[in-house]
C-alpha cells in the first residue's frame, strides 16, 4: 500500500496520547479475567471538576440575586411619579384608559403603515404610533369556536374570563360576570365609553351590560342608562346607535317596542346630545355636565374615509376621545379617585368583514391618531395614568402579498 493510501486509523497513528496504554489495560483484563484498578486522576482532572462546580454555584447566585432584586422592585419601590406602594400594590388616585382596536390584526398595521408611507412620501422606516408601543399580544379565545367574536373577546377583557361567541359579560353557564368598569364604579371612579359603532354593540356592551346574546341591543341600551342590577354604572357615553334608544313609533328606530330609552336616560339624570352642533357645544370636554349620553348616528358612525367628508355631521373618534378625557379629568379634579374610560376603534372590524382595504387603512389611521392623543393626555396630566391597548381578534383574513 502506498504511503498516501495509509488508513487513517493505522497502527502508527494512535487516536490519542493515552490510547496505547488504555488498549493494553483492556487487553490484560480480557486475558486474565481480573479487574484492573482505575488510574488515579491527576491535577488536571480535579481542576476541571473545580471549575465546573464554581460555574454552577456562580450561576445559581446570579439567578437568586435577580429574583430578589425583582421582588424588591415589585414590593418596596416607590412609583416613579404620583401614588405610593403598599403591600406590593399601588395606592392613590389614578386613571385607566383601555383602548380596543376591534378586528385589527398584524397585517392591518402592516398595510396601513405602507399606505401611509407611500401616499405621504415618508421613508420606509417611518412607523405608526401604535408600532412604537407594541409589546405583546392578548389571548381572547372563545369557548364555543376557534374564531373569536367581539362579544367573547370583550367578555375576556372586561371580566377576565373566557366565554362563548355572542356572550355579553356572561359565562358559559349564563351567569353574569362582574366587569372592570363595574368594579371601578363601585370603587368610586367615574366611567365612560367612546366608540364609532353603536354604543350597544358587543364591545362597549360587555363593560356595562349582561345579556345572553349580543343581538339583545334593546335590553343593552336600557342597562347602559341605569336599568342595571348595580344601578347606573356609566357616567359618559359617546358613539352611535340612537335607533336602539328611540321608540319604534319614531322614524329611524330599530327597537322592537315603543319604549323611549332617551327619555329614561334623562329621568336618570343624563344630559343628552344628538348631533354635531350639540357635540361642538361640549367644547372638547370643558362644557360637559355628567352624566352624558351622546348619540351621533342612528346606527354606526360612517367609516372615517367617508366621515371626513361629512365632518360637519359626525365627530371623529379622536374628537370624542379627547372630549371624554377632558370631561372625566375635570369631573374628578377634586376627587381622590380617577376614572376608567374604554375607547374603541370599532369599525376596523367592519372593514375587515367587508374585505374593504380602503376603509380599513383609514380606520386604523383614525385609531392611531386617537391613541396618540391619549398618550399626549397622559403626558400632560398630573394624575398617574395607565393606557392599555389591544385587539380582540382579527377580521377578514387580511393578507398583503405581491
Amino acid at each position: 500500500m502506498a504511503r498516501g493510501e495509509e488508513p487513517l486509523l493505522s497502527q502508527g497513528r494512535p487516536s490519542s496520547d493515552r490510547s496505547d496504554d488504555r488498549s493494553m489495560e483492556e487487553e490484560d483484563a480480557l486475558l486474565t479475567g481480573q479487574k484492573q484498578e482505575p488510574r488515579k486522576q491527576g491535577w488536571a482532572f480535579w481542576r476541571e471538576v473545580g471549575l465546573f462546580a464554581w460555574a454552577v454555584i456562580a450561576t445559581a447566585l446570579v439567578i437568586i440575586l435577580a429574583v430578589l432584586y425583582q421582588h424588591q422592585q415589585q414590593t418596596s419601590s416607590p412609583k416613579p411619579s404620583g401614588g405610593e406602594w403598599k403591600n406590593g400594590r399601588p395606592t392613590g388616585k389614578r386613571n385607566l384608559i383601555f383602548m380596543v382596536s376591534d378586528g385589527m390584526g398584524p397585517t392591518s398595521l402592516s398595510l396601513t403603515r405602507s399606505f401611509r408611507q407611500t401616499t405621504t412620501g415618508l421613508p420606509i422606516d417611518d412607523v405608526l404610533v401604535l408600532d412604537e408601543h407594541l409589546i405583546g399580544s392578548s389571548r381572547t379565545r372563545s369557548t364555543s369556536s376557534l374564531v373569536t367574536d367581539s362579544a367573547a373577546g370583550a367578555t375576556a377583557f372586561s371580566c377576565g374570563q373566557k366565554s362563548y361567541n355572542g356572550a355579553i359579560s356572561v359565562l358559559p353557564n349564563r351567569d353574569p360576570c362582574g366587569t372592570v368598569l363595574e368594579a371601578a364604579k363601585r370603587a368610586g371612579y367615574l366611567t365612560g365609553l367612546v366608540v364609532t359603532t353603536r354604543i350597544t354593540d358587543a364591545t362597549p356592551a360587555c363593560f356595562a351590560a349582561h345579556v345572553n346574546h349580543r343581538e339583545e341591543e334593546d335590553k343593552i341600551a336600557e342597562q347602559e342608562v341605569g336599568e342595571h342590577p348595580l344601578g347606573r354604572v356609566l357616567d359618559l357615553m359617546l358613539g352611535g346607535g340612537r335607533c336602539h334608544f328611540v321608540p319604534n313609533t319614531t322614524d329611524g328606530s330599530c327597537r322592537h317596542d315603543d319604549r323611549d330609552v332617551i327619555d329614561l336616560a334623562k329621568k336618570k339624570g343624563f344630559n343628552y346630545v344628538s348631533d354635531r352642533k350639540g357635540f361642538d357645544g361640549l367644547n372638547f370636554g370643558t362644557g360637559v355636565k355628567l352624566p352624558l349620553l351622546g348619540l351621533f348616528a342612528d346606527t354606526d358612525i360612517p367609516y372615517e374615509v367617508d366621515r371626513r367628508n361629512m365632518d360637519d355631521v359626525y365627530p371623529s373618534l379622536d374628537e370624542m376621545a379627547r372630549t371624554a378625557l377632558t370631561a372625566l379629568q375635570d369631573a374628578t379634579e377634586d376627587s381622590d379617585k380617577g376614572f376608567f374610560l374604554m375607547i374603541e376603534g370599532s369599525r376596523i372590524d367592519h372593514a375587515g368583514h367587508g374585505n374593504d382595504p380602503v376603509a380599513q387603512v383609514h380606520e386604523v389611521l383614525a385609531y392611531d391618531k386617537a391613541f396618540s392623543s391619549v398618550l399626549d393626555f397622559l403626558a400632560r396630566d398630573d394624575v398617574e395614568g395607565v393606557l392599555v391597548g389591544t385587539s380582540d381578534h382579527e377580521t377578514g383574513g387580511l393578507a398583503t402579498a405581491r
